[in-house]
């Protein structure tokens, strides 16, 4: 498929800077460039190629090392000169072996982690593939779905319980707790963040009138 490139706007050496984020957690996976040939090859072939600036050629992602990147939306932003590729990532998307490229904090106003349930999910699917001993996720995975079930009913009733005694820091530590356990259940079962995502848009936010109705 061809594709008509003549709206973006790419540089003096015809290349195009391409942000690459995780199409279910938000998460920022990498900067790279393209070509026009680069881009033409990720929508054919529904992967991302980039072009390296220093070695002076394409290259597919994940072609020797199995970490591709499978994309799922295109888009270009105001000035059409910058691309927002969001991919489901079959592997790391540094060549460190880290999740993301982005991993020095070079200034941090406050102790606020915005991608923690990103990195929560992480965590919880590192811990299902690579068993620890001592880890409580680790524990809930080899006692199975009964003993995960458990703790959300649990917590659960915790929470309601936290809201009846209009207690807001019970409620806060309740919640956290069920939105931990919660998401083990989905990696169980094989639910992402962006099946709810999905669901939550197709029941609230297609509907006419929004959420509000």
């Amino acid at each position: 498929m061809e594709i008509n490139t003549s709206q973006l706007n790419f540089d003096d050496n015809d290349l195009i800077a391409a942000i690459v984020q995780n199409a279910d957690t938000g998460k920022v996976l990498t900067l790279a460039y393209m070509n026009k040939e680069a881009l033409q090859r990720t929508i054919e072939t529904k992967e991302t190629w980039f072009y390296s600036r220093k070695r002076q050629q394409l290259w597919n992602k994940g072609e020797t090392s199995g970490n591709k990147q499978q994309v799922k939306k295109i888009t270009f932003d105001c000035d059409a000169d910058a691309l927002l590729v969001q991919v489901e990532p079959l592997g790391p998307a540094c060549h460190t072996g880290s999740e993301s490229c982005f991993t020095n904090t070079l200034y941090q106003q406050e102790e606020v982690n915005h991608n923690v349930i990103p990195d929560l999910v992480s965590r919880i699917q590192k811990r299902r593939n690579n068993p620890k001993d001592g880890s409580y996720t680790t524990y809930l995975f080899n006692e199975g779905i009964d003993k995960i079930l458990k703790k959300v009913g649990e917590e659960a009733s915790e929470v309601i319980i936290g809201a009846k005694n209009n207690d807001k820091q019970e409620v806060t530590w309740e919640i956290a707790d069920l939105t931990y356990h919660s998401l083990v259940l989905m990696e169980l079962l094989g639910v992402s963040i962006s099946d709810i995502k999905k669901e939550l848009h197709k029941r609230h936010i297609q509907k006419e009138g929004g959420m509000d109705e």
